[in-house]
C-alpha cells in the first residue's frame, strides 16, 4: 500500500494537469497588438471624389468617372492613378492610434487650430473632412481629427506622404500618352540631322540617313524612354510664347509613330538641375524632364546600327561557305542517327565532298559569327573590299543566308555585309581567327 498512494497522487496531479492544458488549448489566442478602432467605416471603391490641400497651400480635388481618376480642379488634367489609389485605400483602411483628448480646449498645441493638410471625400453621397496637425514630439505618429468631431486623435506618421500632395503631385506626369508595344517609328532631329528608325517584323531597322541593321536593344531602350519619360516639374500651363525656353526652335525633337497616329516631341534649352525644357507639340503647357534624355537623342546613327556582322550562331547555322583566293569551301549540317535518336553532322560538300570534325566546322562558325563592328564608314572605298581577302556566308534554319566579305587595306581591317551601305571597322585578329578555322578543318 506505501506505493499505491503516492501513485495515485501522481495520477491526480498528471490530470489535473492535462485539464489546464485541454482548456487552454480551447482558448482563443492571446494577443498583445491592440486592436484599434479605423477612421473611417467605407471601403476604398466607394471613394468616388477626394479633394487634398496640402501643406504648400494647393487644393486639388479628384474625382473618379468609371474606373479613372482625374484633376477636375484646380485645372484639368489626368490623375496619377497610383496616387489616387494610395489615398483611397489609405482613407479606408486608416485606423486610430489613440485618442490623445476628448474635448480639447486648445487645437493650437496639435496644430489643429490650421491643420496642415486637409483631406475630404466623398463616399455613398456623404462628404468626410479629415485635419492633420502636427507630428508627435517622437515623431512617429500625427495628431489629428475629424472636422465634425471634438476628439484629438493619433494616426500614424507615415501617411503624411500619401496625403500632403500638391497638384503636380497628383497629376499624371507622363510627356506621352501612347502603348509602347505599338511604336513601330521613330524619328530623332538633332543639330539639323535627322534619324529614323522603322519596325518591320518584329526587328527595328535604321531607315535614315541610310539603311542598315539596328541594335535592337538600343533602339527599343531609347523607345522606351521616350515613351515613358515623366515630367520633373510643370513649367507653364499655358505660356503666353515659347521662346524664351528655347521651343520657338526646338534644339532636338523626337516623333514616336503607331501606325497612322503620331507623337511629338520638342527640347529646349537647359532649365537647369539636370533638366531642359520640353513639350507635346499637341499640348500648350511646358514643363522640364530628365536632360540625359536629350544626351541619348544626339547620339550618332552609327552608334545605334547592330554591331555583330552576323545574325546567325553556331546552333542555327545549317550551311557555312568561305571563299578564300578564288576557291570556295562549304559545309552543310544534316542529320544523321544515333544511339539516342538523330543527331547533327557537318558534312564538306565543297569542293570535293567528305566527312569532317563537327566541333572543328562548329569553331569555323563561331569564328565568323564573333565578329563585331568597331565602328562604320560611309563608303567602301580604300578598303580593299573590292577584292576581299575572304567572303562567309552563313545559312541558317529555315533558308536566310548572310554574307560578309573582309579586307585589309594597310594596317586596318574591314569588312562589308551584303545589302547593308558602307563598310564596318573590324579588329585585325578577326580575319585571322577566321581563316585559322578554316584551315584546321583537315
Amino acid at each position: 500500500m506505501r506505493g499505491v498512494r503516492p501513485f495515485l497522487a501522481l495520477l491526480v496531479v498528471a490530470a489535473g494537469v492535462g485539464w489546464w492544458a485541454y482548456r487552454d488549448s480551447t482558448r482563443a489566442p492571446v494577443t498583445d497588438a491592440p486592436k484599434h478602432d479605423k477612421v473611417f467605416t467605407v471601403e476604398a471603391d466607394t471613394i468616388d471624389e477626394v479633394t487634398v490641400k496640402s501643406e504648400n497651400g494647393d487644393k486639388t480635388t479628384l474625382r473618379k468617372t468609371g474606373s479613372e481618376w482625374e484633376i477636375v480642379g484646380p485645372v484639368a488634367a489626368r490623375s496619377d492613378a497610383a496616387e489616387a489609389s494610395g489615398i483611397t485605400s489609405n482613407l479606408a483602411s486608416m485606423e486610430i492610434q489613440r485618442v490623445i483628448d476628448e474635448a480639447p480646449a486648445d487645437l493650437k498645441e496639435y496644430g489643429l487650430a490650421e491643420p496642415r493638410i486637409e483631406v475630404s471625400f466623398k463616399s455613398g453621397g456623404q462628404e468626410h473632412r479629415l485635419l492633420i496637425g502636427q507630428k508627435t514630439p517622437p515623431g512617429s505618429d500625427l495628431y489629428a481629427k475629424l472636422a465634425d468631431q471634438k476628439k484629438v486623435f493619433l494616426v500614424p506618421s507615415y501617411l503624411e506622404s500619401t496625403f500632403n500632395k500638391s497638384t503636380f503631385d497628383l497629376r499624371d506626369k507622363s510627356v506621352l500618352k501612347v502603348e509602347q508595344d505599338k511604336i513601330d517609328s521613330l524619328e530623332i532631329t538633332t543639330g539639323g540631322a535627322t534619324t529614323r528608325f522603322v519596325k518591320t517584323g518584329g526587328e527595328w531597322q535604321i531607315a535614315q540617313p541610310a539603311e542598315g541593321r539596328a541594335d535592337y536593344g538600343m533602339v527599343d531602350a531609347l523607345v522606351g524612354r521616350i515613351a515613358t519619360a515623366q515630367m520633373k516639374a510643370l513649367t507653364a500651363a499655358e505660356p503666353a510664347s515659347v521662346k524664351e525656353y528655347g521651343l520657338e526652335k526646338p534644339a532636338a525633337s523626337a516623333r514616336i509613330g503607331t501606325g497612322s497616329s503620331q507623337a511629338l516631341l520638342l527640347f529646349g534649352t537647359n532649365a537647369g538641375e539636370g533638366a531642359v525644357y520640353a513639350k507635346d507639340a499637341a499640348r500648350p503647357a511646358v514643363f522640364t524632364i530628365d536632360a540625359s534624355l536629350v544626351d541619348d537623342l544626339k547620339k550618332d546613327a552609327g552608334d545605334y546600327r547592330q554591331k555583330d556582322l552576323f545574325d546567325a550562331r553556331t546552333f542555327n547555322a545549317t550551311r557555312v561557305e568561305v571563299t578564300r583566293d578564288g576557291k570556295t569551301v562549304a559545309f552543310e549540317k544534316t542529320q544523321t542517327k544515333g544511339p539516342d535518336g538523330n543527331v547533327d553532322t557537318w558534312k564538306q560538300v565543297l569542293p570535293t565532298p567528305r566527312d569532317v570534325d563537327n566541333a572543328k566546322v562548329d569553331a569555323l562558325v563561331s569564328a565568323a559569327t564573333s565578329a563585331r563592328a568597331l565602328g562604320f564608314v560611309a563608303s567602301t572605298d580604300k578598303t580593299g573590299l573590292d577584292k576581299p581577302r575572304l567572303t562567309v556566308a552563313i545559312t541558317t534554319d529555315p533558308g536566310k543566308t548572310e554574307r560578309v566579305s573582309f579586307a585589309q587595306s594597310g594596317a586596318d581591317s574591314y569588312a562589308a555585309r551584303a545589302g547593308s551601305p558602307g563598310a564596318a571597322t573590324v579588329d585585325s585578329t578577326t580575319i585571322d581567327a577566321i581563316v585559322t578555322a578554316l584551315e584546321d578543318i583537315k
